[in-house]
């Protein structure tokens, strides 16, 4: 890719591949002047992907090789184009009668972007006028002799259920990232290739304008698996335009002589005088702009949602993860003191864990949350989000009220029997709302006092420990597990002036979820009590 050179691979049937292209290079792309074909417009990479598709079914089996394609290009590469085209070849080739071929996007309007090529397409040939019937209020066009269709939907106001498709073509798989319910939709539109041998599956995407997460990170994730080597699967193919990891490392990106690596249209569809243009604009903004502009148009992905607004430790945080669980911190560290914060029906109860370490003196931060079930459905644009820490085994999800308080209190004793919590001010928590918890640990077999569950005052009075964490953060004094969920909650971080001093509230950070992140600035109002030296009680309420 470097090189400039193909990262597709040539097909596998190069007769099927030829006779596709035959027909794929002769559909006229109407938006352009003089309205070219494909064969006059298209650059090679196109070319190379329409024959990987299409290659890769074997005519005297009539079984389709590779079942799921993979295209991650940045914005503005005729992405919905091809993907226009791909599917009007697709129905012209198609040897089965009434079979319906989708293409599934997130929105209406993405929906539009697709069929409305493909139509126009149709409606500049006049064989292929003659040929299939378009209709446009339904997003359908239709063979006229063997009633063959090609159907658009929009996943926001059409329904997926009981479709038969045998090829199926994604559109802005970034998008459906985000939707809680895209696994089950995708079984559904699926679930016709079950009969189909010849069926096929195309994702198309850009980066996403927020750390990937959903079915998008899931896929993406794959693909590099099976592009690296890592798993085998012949039946997959990912096409992926991005930065190798050392140039990300290095922010080659950011030289426009690099841009062509994500943008294989460059010089057609992609201005390179343009990216260059944007890329000045948009450098020195703090609100998140710069990041969605390196993700849409170079296809670097967004690790966290850096705003103008952010905590300052954001912008040192990921740096400083590393692998580490609650066991490793306990057997690295001569004391541990722990903060909780959170825990309504429709929240996130966060505990952190901070040690340190015995031989550096650096603190170990270890982080896990539980949220109730109901989150899911009331706050439904997350979900997917949550979902994705729940696989990474950072965050808990339960049915019934209770089980979180019990598992933190599980957690807790699993320190305390380590012989690192000390016996006063070792918990630290948010006094509002942790009744449940307090009775919890006070309970017969448990039997913590009233002397080590601590409130720790909120608001302006937690401004010391915020600014201490960023400073331990930026002076790589502090390390954390590296999960995906903390980060997350950094990048929901929301900072507000207080006269001299700065606010992190849940209420200025809105419906982002940040108890994980206030459960460790109330760990480290303990940790600067330095429990070894048994400090004056500073900055707290009695419960």
């Amino acid at each position: 890719m470097l090189a400039g050179e193909s990262i597709i691979p040539p097909p596998i049937f190069p007769a099927q591949a030829e006779q596709a292209l035959g027909i794929f290079k002769q559909l006229r792309v109407v938006d352009l002047p003089g309205k070219p074909t494909f064969g006059e417009c298209a650059d090679q990479f196109v070319f190379d992907f329409v024959a990987a598709i299409f290659g890769g079914y074997d005519a005297e089996t009539g079984k389709q090789m590779i079942r799921e394609y993979g295209l991650l290009i940045s914005k503005k590469n005729t992405k919905s184009t091809i993907a226009a085209g791909i599917m009007v070849t697709a129905l012209i080739l198609c040897w089965r009668e009434e079979e319906e071929h989708l293409i599934l996007a997130p929105t209406k309007e993405v929906a539009d972007n697709s069929f409305k090529p493909a139509a126009s397409m149709i409606r500049a040939d006049d064989e292929l006028m003659d040929l299939f019937h378009i209709q446009d209020h339904i997003r359908t066009i239709t063979h006229r002799l063997n009633r063959n269709s090609l159907k658009v939907v929009a996943a926001d106001t059409d329904t997926v259920s009981g479709k038969k498709s045998g090829k199926i073509l994604v559109d802005e798989l970034w998008l459906f990232g985000k939707r809680s319910n895209a696994v089950a939709m995708f079984m559904e539109a699926l679930g016709g290739q079950v009969s189909r041998d010849e069926g096929w599956v195309i994702y198309l995407t850009t980066q996403s304008d927020e750390p990937p997460a959903g079915v998008f990170k899931e896929k993406l994730d794959y693909w590099r698996e099976v592009r690296d080597g890592k798993i085998e699967d012949l039946k997959t193919l990912g096409i992926l335009y991005e930065f190798p990891q050392v140039m990300v490392e290095s922010k080659a990106y950011l030289d426009p002589r690099n841009f062509y690596i994500t943008n294989p249209n460059l010089g057609r569809s992609v201005s390179a005088e343009w990216l260059a243009d944007q890329l000045k604009k948009n450098q020195s903004k703090r609100d998140g702009a710069f990041q969605q502009f390196l993700a849409k148009h170079l296809n670097v992905e967004i690790g966290m949602n850096l705003r103008s607004d952010r905590w300052a430790g954001a912008d040192f945080w990921e740096a400083q993860g590393r692998a580490l669980t609650l066991e490793s911190l306990l057997r690295r560290c001569d004391v541990a003191v722990i903060g909780i914060d959170g825990g309504g029906l429709d929240d996130l109860l966060g505990l952190s864990v901070i040690g340190r370490d015995r031989e550096t003196r650096r603190w170990l931060l270890w982080a896990h949350a539980w949220a109730h079930e109901i989150v899911l459905q009331r706050r439904s644009e997350i979900a997917s989000v949550l979902r994705d820490f729940e696989s990474d085994g950072d965050l808990t999800i339960v049915a019934q009220p209770g089980q979180d308080v019990t598992e933190v209190a599980d957690l807790i004793c699993m320190v305390r029997n380590s012989g690192l919590l000390p016996e006063e001010k070792s918990i630290g928590v948010d006094p509002a709302g942790i009744g449940d918890i307090v009775d919890e640990l006070t309970a017969p077999g448990r039997d913590f006092t009233m002397e080590q569950i601590i409130g720790v005052s909120q608001g302006w009075r937690l401004g010391g420990a915020i600014k201490t964490t960023e400073r331990k953060i930026a002076g790589h004094e502090l390390e954390h597990s590296g999960s995906r969920m903390m980060a997350w909650c950094v990048g929901n971080a929301k900072v507000e002036p207080k006269g001299n001093a700065i606010l992190i509230t849940k209420q200025v950070s809105g419906t982002a979820k940040i108890d994980p992140l206030m459960a460790a600035f109330n760990a480290v109002s303990l940790m600067l009590l330095n429990p070894e030296s048994n400090a004056i009680d500073q900055g707290f309420v009695s419960l």
